[in-house]
Formats: C-alpha cells, structure tokens, sequence
C-alpha cells in the first residue's frame, strides 16, 4: 500500500506540476516536506538499503544505456577529470571547510566532505529530462554524475576507513582495496552486460530479451557489492555495454522490437524509481531537527559546498580550453549549479556505523545541504537554462 500511495502521489504531482511548468522532482520533494509537516504516515521510511538495491540500479542502468561511446570519446579527458580529481578536490574543500566551520575533527570531516562530492545521478538526471536538456552539456554533466559517484563511494569508504580504524589502515590495503573496488566493477559490469548480449542473441521473445537487461542491472549491482567491488560502477559499465553493444548497435543480437522495448521500459522504470524515492527525500527532510541555533552553520556549509563545487568546474574545465574539448563559459555556469546533491549522498550518510563520531551531525548537515540542492537549485536550473542565449542557441534545450 505505501508504495501505491507514492506512485499515486507522483502521478498527481506530475500532472500538476506540468501544468505549472516546475519540476517534476522538486514537486515530489515538497509534497514529501507537507507529507511530514502534516505527520501523516506513510508506512515506509528513506533507508541505505531502499536506495541502493532498489533505487539506483535502474536510474544508473537507463542513463548508461543511452550514453554512445563517440559522445563519451569525444569527452573522454575532460569528463575523466572532472569525476576522479575533480571529486578529489571537492571533497577536500569541503573537508577542510568544515574543520573551521564545525569545528569537527579531521577524520569526520573527510568522512562528510567525500559522501557530499559527488554529484548525484538520481537527481542530476531527473532535472535535465524534466528540462528536456539534450546534446553535449547533458552527456557531461550526465557522465560526470554517474563516473564520479564511484570515486566519492571510494573515497568514503576510505574516510570512514580512516576515521574508524585505530591508525587508518595500510598503503597495501588501500590499494587492494582500490584494485577491488574499481577492477571488480568493471570487470563485472563488462560481464554481465556481454553475457546479456549474447544471452538476447539466443531468443525472439522481446519480452525475454528487456527481462535480460533487468537482470544485467540488478545482477551486475547485486554480484559487485556482494563480493566488494563497487556496484554503482559494475551497473554503469553493464549499461554502457549493453547499450552500445545491444540496444544501439546495428547487430542483430537484440531483436529491433526488443530494443524499441528497452527504452521504453526502462524509461518507465527509471520514473517509477523517482516517484519512489524523491517524496521519500521530502518526508526525510520535513521530519528532520533542525536545530534554530545551528541553522547559520548549516548555511554556511551549503555555501561550502557550492564553492568546491566552483573550485572544482573552473579551473579543471579552463585547463582544457585551449582544447578540442573546451567547455564554453555557459556551461560551465550549468555544470556547477547542476552539480545537485540528493538520494546518493543521504545513503552514504545513513549507512554510518552508529559509533561513527558527528553522526547525528553528519546527517542532519547533509539532509540541509540536499534539501537547498533539490529545491533552491532545483528550482532555479529551468530559469538558468532558459535564459541563457548561449545555451539555446547551442541546441541544447529541445
């Protein structure tokens, strides 16, 4: 029944929100918000679990289904850097920032500073299709979405690593750790995205051929975390196979019907994932505490973050602008303002061991810091598309 309950309040949501030209995802945030304000019970609650086996392997799965290799070629450098340095470089402004600002230990703020780098694909993703946002600006900030929260879990995992662990652990473990985390992705990803492709080649049934990709995305995530390795990563790479080799390919492993499927289906899917986790976000963040007398630091950090945020996009994008893969001033302006934070980063947050330091602190900060990304930035993104002459004459609107 809850589920049902939110379905049905997303499809009211999106039919209104149509009608007043807002998006879609914000609208279900806020409605989460008067949901929780109202204290009306839902019967199911944001957890880490929910939003990782259940929510991001569909989201990661379409949008890497509808990357082509030549966009992501042509971007190779740029994109390589904005989501392994550039996530680096974020996460220790902020980390360094919130030394000053919260007075937390070293070792917290590392922890807060990687879970809030990475920009989140679940919500980066739903604002650009509600923004109808095409051509190469989305394949960038799309891309970086989804390559840089590998980075970020990675470089959770080690902060917490480091400020768990009496003495952090070993140069040898952390590059096992990283060989794991990183070459097991990929290499399951790779697999079972192949495996599916050949697998699709063997039958006619179109409907067999789509049930093989859903696999693919919840095996590949599943298989990936189980033995350690990255799930976000192995999903990714199992989309971008399964898209190029499969779906967009002119072979014929995939029949012509089933490919036509695939993206409508998953389509659907990921929109059914939204209507899932976006009013949940909004039910999060109305039942959170937010104390009166911590709300200037809370500020204060929202503002942190879009300056790394900034310290990340400019420099990294002028280093290419005597490049074939220059990024134009305008974008750059999107690329950081869309850089929104949401379901992945409360994950991260939430899947905190209760001895972890700050954790109350760590969470409640990063409930504020997505709550000002989905709604302010959320909000304000249409408006910044639109009014930019240089963004619609690039094609990039539809």
């Amino acid at each position: 029944m809850p589920l049902v309950l939110l379905l049905a309040i997303a499809v009211g949501v999106a039919i209104v929100a149509r009608r007043l030209r807002l998006p879609y995802t914000v609208g279900l945030v806020l409605v989460g918000i008067a949901i929780a304000l109202a204290d009306v019970r839902i019967g199911t609650a944001l957890t880490h679990d929910f939003i990782f086996f259940a929510i991001l392997p569909p989201l990661l799965f379409e949008a890497a289904l509808a990357l082509r290799w030549r966009d992501l070629w042509a971007d190779a450098g740029i994109l390589a850097v904005l989501s392994t340095l550039g996530t680096v470089i974020a996460a220790a402004v902020v980390g360094f920032g919130v030394t000053i600002l919260l007075h937390w230990p070293l070792p917290v703020a590392c922890v807060f500073g990687a879970l809030i780098a990475a920009t989140d694909p679940v919500a980066v993703i739903a604002m650009f299709k509600d923004n109808r946002v095409t051509g190469r600006l989305r394949t960038l900030l799309e891309a970086e979405s989804l390559f840089n929260d590998a980075a970020a879990a990675i470089l959770f995992s080690l902060a917490v690593g480091y400020a768990t662990v009496s003495g952090g652990p070993d140069a040898s473990m952390l590059s096992g750790h990283l060989l794991l985390v990183i070459g097991g992705g990929i290499l399951i990803g790779a697999a079972c995205g192949v495996f599916t492709i050949l697998l699709a080649g063997r039958t006619s049934e179109h409907s067999v051929e789509v049930a093989l990709t859903v696999l693919a995305a919840y095996g590949s995530f599943l298989v990936a975390e189980q033995v350690g390795a990255s799930g976000i990563l192995a999903t990714v790479v199992s989309g971008l196979v399964v898209g190029n080799l499969g779906v967009f390919s002119e072979r014929n492993d995939m029949s012509k019907k089933a490919k036509e499927f695939a993206l409508e289906f998953w389509e659907f899917a990921a929109f059914l994932a939204n209507s899932m986790v976006f009013p949940l976000i909004g039910v999060a963040i109305g039942a959170t505490a937010f104390a009166p007398q911590s709300l200037l630091g809370l500020a204060a950090v929202i503002v942190l973050v879009l300056i790394a945020r900034a310290v990340t996009i400019y420099p990294l994008c002028f280093a290419f602008a005597a490049t074939q893969q220059k990024v134009a001033m305008a974008h750059q302006h999107v690329l950081w303002w869309g850089g929104l934070r949401g379901a992945l980063a409360l994950a991260l947050a939430l899947s905190l061991p209760d001895a972890m330091p700050h954790r109350g602190e760590i969470v409640v900060t990063t409930f504020a810091v997505v709550a000002f990304s989905i709604i302010v930035q959320g909000l304000t993104m249409p408006l910044l598309l639109r009014r930019s002459s240089a963004l619609a004459g690039a094609g990039i609107l539809e």
